[in-house]
């Protein structure tokens, strides 16, 4: 065999000549089919296209054998049908304009030729008003009358009997009708309002009847998803974004539950994908990956999808206004801390004779803690100070719940009429946890995780999104020296208007010293040099020109990590009520700035559980 490299002596030389078509063809099905799903993918793409209101997915082998896809749509005029089969043939696109506005989900009219050269492919059609249906058989060529309703069934037998070598690189059969359950479950998710069934050598697998977006996203994807996420609804001039974004909780080891839709197109996006990465990105720990189903709508003559064979790839005109229309319509449905959903959840069951009965709530007006956007905070011990709307309510005479052990020389404070959503503190547990009740059993929060991200959503609204906007800083009395590197002292002076703009002033002292002369005025009691060597650590891992841009959030997390309580801190019932009440407006404050859960639920059902009450 001649080596791949080698150079063909002039004698050997072939000329330049058309491929047949049928070679054409299958060089075309390399790139539109790649398996079976492949052709399960086109064929659907084809019944929606034609008005399915049902499509049904018929399958032996994995799909390897045979593939038949049924559907209830417009049909295939009889003079129509072998013109369907020519390449480049359809009735999707007829100009330029109509390819740059592409609004249906084929439009190339190459995929029926393609599949039929590497298979033995029949379409059976009929259009509503004709007598009778019509099946072509795609290698004779014969066109002849057959029994069907309106509608096209598309049948694709022995695929790849034509290529065997494209044959041998198939899966089981198994991991082939994964694949080609995948592809419907694609389709099924962007079209809630068409019924789906798959069979599978005789056998009903999967099944989706028309239904809300909702409830198509829950019986495709299951009820956890639906109950783990948040709707998204979101509008930025010509772009349109709905769907669920998971909760933090609900993130998974493997992006296998990540769904994007451009205009009903599944697709595989960067910029989608990276928008709504960076969205989670304060709010998920580690490498674990989001789960989403995103729909967005957008001019066709925006979004180029004539950009791969599949069609799985598009291009957009303008992607930064896509990616920031994405990123912030995860980030808005993210925003609401769903420690006010605690207020909503079902109440306990019956429980066990012997169980206590629920504590009693005390009436008192409603607490306003409408979060003070914008509002400077001198120093941290602001957020342990109770404002006048916060001042609990003495407990009426009459009641005698026992209190939980707290701090000494502090009463404890009443739950209002309706609850608070984190309750009620008890007590401090190792000087980490805060044991709180509500009516729904114990709330159990890691204090420095939860008031970490109420510092850090606070340094977020005071910087704002605007150009020119600047941490409040506050001076330093003594100036805060300390022995610094060279790198720390090159990025001192590199980045000097990037750290102002975070409220940081460090200056050189000497060849190998910097001093701290002013920190934010938020963190000003926390300490200076282990601030600013944090900070520092962090602008030297970032352009300085593009900081603020694009790692300002990781700054700030930096900031409000060293300037959040410490563990083993003693907090008094007040304070601890406090921070509660904070979390409950604060945006986010159901994860810390690193991803990890700020509280945690037990209802009284699971703590019946654990001492076998009721058994």
């Amino acid at each position: 065999m001649r080596p791949v490299n080698a150079a063909l002596h002039p004698d050997q030389r072939r000329p330049i000549r058309e491929l047949p078509d049928e070679l054409i063809s299958q060089i075309a099905a390399g790139e539109v089919v790649e398996r079976p799903a492949s052709v399960v993918r086109e064929l659907v793409d084809n019944a929606l296209d034609a008005g399915a209101a049902q499509v049904t997915v018929r399958l032996l082998a994995g799909g390897v054998r045979l593939v038949s896809v049924e559907d209830d749509g417009a049909g295939i005029p009889r003079e129509e049908l072998p013109v369907a089969l020519r390449r480049h043939a359809t009735s999707k696109i007829g100009s330029l304009a109509d390819l740059e506005s592409v609004g249906t989900m084929g439009f190339r009219g190459e995929a029926l030729a393609a599949i039929a050269s590497v298979s033995e492919l029949a379409i059976v059609s009929r259009c509503p008003g004709q007598s009778t249906a019509f099946l072509l058989d795609a290698r004779s060529g014969e066109l002849r009358p057959a029994a069907r309703a309106t509608g096209t069934t598309v049948e694709v037998k022995e695929l790849f009997f034509s290529t065997p070598a494209r044959r041998k690189f198939l899966k089981t059969d198994a991991t082939e009708l994964a694949h080609c359950i995948e592809a419907v479950r694609r389709h099924a998710l962007a079209r809630p309002d068409v019924g789906f069934a798959i069979w599978h050598e005789g056998r009903l697998v999967e099944q989706w009847r028309p239904a809300s977006r909702d409830q198509r996203l829950a019986d495709v994807l299951g009820d956890d998803f639906l109950a783990d996420s948040v709707p998204v609804e979101h509008a930025a001039g010509p772009i349109r974004i709905t769907g669920r974004a998971g909760i933090p909780d609900a993130a998974r080891s493997r992006a296998d539950q990540q769904f994007a839709y451009v205009n009903g197109r599944y697709v595989r996006d960067k910029v989608l994908t990276h928008a709504a990465r960076s969205a989670y990105e304060d709010v998920l720990h580690g490498q674990r990956q989001p789960v989403y189903a995103l729909y967005v709508d957008i001019d066709p003559a925006r979004v180029d999808v004539n950009v791969h064979p599949t069609k799985i790839e598009v291009r957009f005109r303008d992607s930064r206004e896509v990616h920031q229309a994405v990123r912030r319509a995860i980030d808005a449905a993210l925003a609401a801390p769903r420690a006010g959903q605690a207020a909503e959840m079902q109440a306990p069951g019956p429980q066990a004779l012997d169980a206590p009965p629920a504590a009693p709530a005390w009436s008192q007006p409603a607490m306003d803690f409408a979060p003070q956007v914008g509002h400077r905070v001198s120093d941290l011990a602001a957020l342990w100070q109770p404002s006048p709307a916060t001042a609990f309510a003495p407990r009426p005479a009459a009641d005698d719940v026992p209190v939980a052990p707290a701090s000494a020389g502090t009463p404890s404070a009443p739950l209002p009429e309706g609850d608070w959503p984190l309750g009620r503190a008890l007590a401090q547990l190792q000087g980490v946890y805060i044991l709180a009740e509500n009516r729904h059993g114990l709330v159990v929060v890691d204090m420095h995780a939860a008031h970490e991200r109420i510092v850090y959503e606070r340094l977020k609204a005071q910087l704002g999104d605007g150009a020119g906007q600047r941490l409040a800083s506050q001076p330093l009395l003594i100036p805060a020296t300390f022995a610094a590197t060279p790198q720390e002292v090159a990025t001192a002076e590199a980045a000097a208007e990037t750290l102002q703009v975070l409220g940081l002033e460090i200056t050189p002292f000497s060849a190998r010293t910097l001093a701290v002369r002013a920190v934010p005025a938020t963190l000003a009691q926390g300490n200076a040099v282990e601030l600013a060597r944090s900070v520092l650590a962090e602008l030297g891992q970032h352009e300085a020109s593009t900081v603020v841009q694009r790692a300002r959030d990781e700054l700030l997390a930096t900031m409000a990590c060293h300037g959040a309580v410490r563990a083993n801190r003693r907090l008094t019932l007040d304070e601890m009520n406090a921070l509660l009440r904070q979390m409950e407006v604060t945006e986010r404050s159901d994860q810390c700035n690193h991803g990890r859960p700020t509280w945690r639920q037990l209802s009284l059902r699971e703590l019946d559980a654990l001492f076998l009450r009721g058994r």
